[in-house]
């Protein structure tokens, strides 16, 4: 079996920080400019320095997204920015423009070639040509079914890289114009404003309207997708939070690894969804793997979209002579609710918060109810910095 590899978002320092901690083999990342996420915090040059000097440490890789469509005058300074991600020691380029590929073939980097989903790349022939141009890897379009993936890999034999969860384009990726039409703001270079998100008011009715996909969710196929070939496996969301990151990446960790193990069960694979389904506030579903997507895996009439508050904070630091767990807290919690910590060196643990709480100053108080306060108590579990606490929802016994 070819190396497999669990690739995470991450929009700042903090994010690549947690996504490496959580089981991440590789990060994606944008830099402050020809990156499609422009409203993200993103990195500057000194931040991605930092990025690869602490993903390597763990041996992990980072990736750059300069995966923008080039006007003319986008391409002033590209030379230079490339030649910079190469010296600091940037694994992998993503790219969609073919200016761009033949730039970085022209200048001899060291650095790898991935083209980008917005290449929209959906058969060989096509993969061919990035193949020849150098690319090491390809990320195939989201709308890619299952035996498009097998079909390109075993007449190419490429590194294939594909999405396994997050959020889905209405139009074929890289392919969009409503945002522009729209609001003047370019989804092709990073200004998407998400215009298949709005709600529409339908004509002569009361009823909404609204043209957005589901998100996407591969829970189910990570097995398939071994199979067909993927090497690669993607989470979208560089927007996302931490807690967002932390779980996603945690859960597809732990898939992926049984899988390889053999040791995935039905339990798990389901117990798998229902946290993933908590975690975001949107339906999911496999879209275009399987089959055309219908109209079940679309919002037409509205939708709901309600955040939980499972995210009750993130361990600052753990004195394993006391016992005592500092935490920041996220949202609301009280003595004798049952909680559970998760994290990346530990399995989910049920635990019931203790009467006694304690602030920063070690003032007792009642309940935890102020955004990022930090309150201490004891936890006889063995916790570490940057390990989670959730509301306690699911059990795999559930799913027995």
């Amino acid at each position: 079996m070819e190396k497999l590899e669990l690739l995470a978002p991450s929009g700042d320092l903090e994010r690549l920080k947690i996504a490496c901690l959580y089981g991440a083999d590789a990060i994606y990342i944008g830099g402050q400019n020809y990156s499609l996420r422009a409203n993200a915090l993103n990195f500057s040059v000194d931040d991605i320095r930092e990025a690869v000097n602490f993903a390597h440490n763990l041996n992990k890789k980072v990736y750059v997204t300069v995966n923008i469509v080039f006007h003319d005058k986008d391409l002033e300074g590209v030379k230079e920015y490339l030649q910079t991600l190469d010296e600091i020691g940037v694994d992998a380029i993503i790219v969609s423009d073919v200016v761009v590929m033949e730039l970085w073939k022209k200048l001899n980097l060291n650095l790898e070639l991935h083209v980008s989903t917005q290449a929209s790349s959906l058969n060989y022939e096509t993969v061919k040509f990035y193949q020849d141009l150098g690319a090491t890897r390809v990320v195939l379009a989201r709308e890619a079914s299952r035996e498009d993936v097998k079909r390109i890999k075993d007449e190419t034999g490429i590194e294939i890289e594909c999405f396994v969860h997050g959020a889905m384009c209405t139009s074929i990726s890289g392919r969009c114009v409503l945002s522009n039409y729209a609001t003047n703001r370019d989804s092709n270079r990073g200004g998407c404003a998400q215009v298949c998100r709005f709600i529409f008011d339908a004509d002569n009715t009361d009823q909404v309207f609204s043209m957005t996909p589901k998100d996407l969710n591969m829970v189910a196929n990570i097995k398939d997708m071994i199979n067909v070939g993927v090497n690669s496996f993607k989470v979208e969301g560089r927007m996302r939070s931490v807690y967002y990151i932390a779980t996603v990446i945690d859960v597809y960790r732990h898939l992926i690894d049984k899988v390889v193990n053999n040791t995935l069960t039905d339990a798990y694979t389901k117990y798998s969804l229902s946290v993933l389904n908590r975690c975001a506030n949107r339906d999911s579903t496999d879209q275009f793997f399987n089959g055309l997507p219908g109209k079940n895996e679309q919002y037409f009439l509205g939708r709901d979209e309600i955040s939980n508050k499972d995210f009750l904070g993130i361990v600052k630091g753990y004195d394993r002579d006391t016992n005592v767990v500092t935490l920041e807290q996220r949202n609301y919690f009280k003595p004798g609710d049952v909680v559970e910590f998760f994290g990346p060196c530990m399995e989910a643990t049920t635990f019931t918060i203790p009467d006694k709480l304690y602030d920063k100053d070690d003032n007792l108080i009642d309940v935890a109810n102020h955004p990022q306060m930090i309150v201490k108590f004891k936890a006889n579990i063995n916790l570490s910095e940057f390990d989670m606490m959730r509301i306690k929802v699911f059990d795999i016994s559930d799913f027995l």
